[in-house]
């Protein structure tokens, strides 16, 4: 591609470059993708969406609502993420929680540096954009290793995410299991319980029903609940590692038990732990290499890495469908013999309806995916006019 000049910049590269970053942010705290299961067990009066679930950057959410009607009473909507677990868990697929754990772990990160990125993209000035994708990058790297490797480092990390690990070990898998380690929605319920009835009426609905990402009241309960959690499995595995709260133990210790729910087999799911942690610890070094080679070609207007700023959130859809895909073959095709049936490695449904027993599948993109479109359309835009004025640039040479 062309080298830019610089010259004066098209205004409207602006005001789409910004239009993108603000579809990003909504992204980010927007359901993705959805999944449902129906089956003739869950009928519509009481199911009117099936067995669903909510995929969203930093976690797999409930898409069940509660159904009020005369003849059906409900205190809560079903735990329809639970629900799914309990279903798949049958022919021996692993967990939802154990899907996407770096991607989810770092999508903070991820999103905030794409975000770095456009906006080194739309300044049109080379020494002017190197400086400020050095301090975003800069302030980026920091806040990760603080996170993923600092004594309680979970506590820059966003409470959707906390929310979706606490869940997540909520699932009960047996007796013996839920003797051991305390239900974690139920301790949550208690310390809602309990703050409730010191706060102000107002602050204490907000934080009850849990709204907002930042919530702080129901971050540090997330926060408390996992390092009680963590505590205790320790002790009833007499481990002597100490709880540090770092992402990289989370994530660690996170994995290993999501593994392990239903099936009680170490010898298989100890090395895939162990795979994963160091995976995680590969990316977080990957990023910084990433970030330093993007500023490495943010000093001039011309190049691959230059026209990378752009072109790498344009293709975020792709990404998406790409990483999800191998997600959901994965699943299929790593079935734990501990299932109660035997089934054959399958690739379940990404796009559209299914079959698999007696279940129908439905897998189908949700609001987050329709603006990771028009942001791909609305920077795609973008590249072209910055494209034009380099050619026009060149012209007048």
């Amino acid at each position: 591609m062309n080298a830019v000049t610089p010259s004066k910049a098209n205004p409207l590269v602006y005001v789409l470059v910004a239009g993108a970053l603000a579809l990003l942010v909504a992204i980010y705290f927007l359901p993705v993708w959805w999944v449902s299961l129906t089956a003739p067990n869950y009928p519509p009066e009481a199911f009117p969406d099936g067995v669903r679930i909510h995929f969203h950057m930093n976690g797999v959410f409930n898409g069940c609502q509660k159904v009020e009607k005369a003849e059906i009473s409900e205190t809560e909507a079903l735990d329809c993420v639970h629900e799914m677990d309990t279903i798949n868990h049958y022919v021996g697929m692993y967990p939802i929680a154990a899907g996407g754990v770096i991607e989810r772990a770092f999508s903070p990160f991820l999103i905030t540096m794409l975000g770095v990125m456009l906006v080194g993209f739309a300044i049109k000035d080379p020494k002017l954009r190197l400086g400020v994708m050095a301090v975003g990058f800069i302030a980026l790297g920091g806040w990760m290793y603080l996170y993923f490797y600092g004594a309680g480092g979970l506590k820059y990390q966003n409470a959707g995410y906390l929310e979706a690990m606490v869940t997540s070990m909520d699932q009960s898998a047996g007796e013996a299991e839920a003797k051991e380690v305390s239900p974690g929605q139920a301790l949550i319920a208690r310390l809602k319980a309990e703050l409730a009835k010191s706060m102000p009426d107002a602050q204490s609905a907000a934080a009850g029903a849990g709204k907002g990402p930042g919530a702080h009241a129901d971050k540090q309960l997330y926060l408390d609940n996992l390092k009680t959690t963590f505590e205790k499995d320790s002790e009833r595995r007499a481990a002597s590692e100490p709880w540090t709260g770092s992402g990289s133990q989370l994530l660690g210790w996170h994995y290993e038990k999501s593994l392990g729910r239903y099936f009680n087999n170490p010898a298989e799911i100890v090395p895939m732990a162990q795979t994963m942690s160091g995976a995680a610890q590969g990316i977080f070094w990957l990023l910084l290499g990433a970030m330093g080679l993007l500023l490495w070609g943010a000093r001039k207007s011309a190049g691959l890495l230059y026209w990378l700023l752009v072109l790498v959130p344009i293709a975020l859809p792709v990404f998406f469908l790409i990483d999800y895909s191998a997600w959901l073959w994965w699943y299929g095709h790593t079935l734990n013999d501990m299932g109660a049936f035997t089934v054959k490695p399958f690739m379940p449904t990404v796009f559209g309806q299914g079959k698999v027993a007696q279940f129908a599948t439905h897998s189908y993109p949700a609001i987050g995916f329709g603006l990771m479109l028009a942001m791909s359309v609305l920077l795609a835009l973008a590249a072209l006019l910055r494209r034009k004025e380099g050619q026009a640039a060149n012209e007048r040479k």
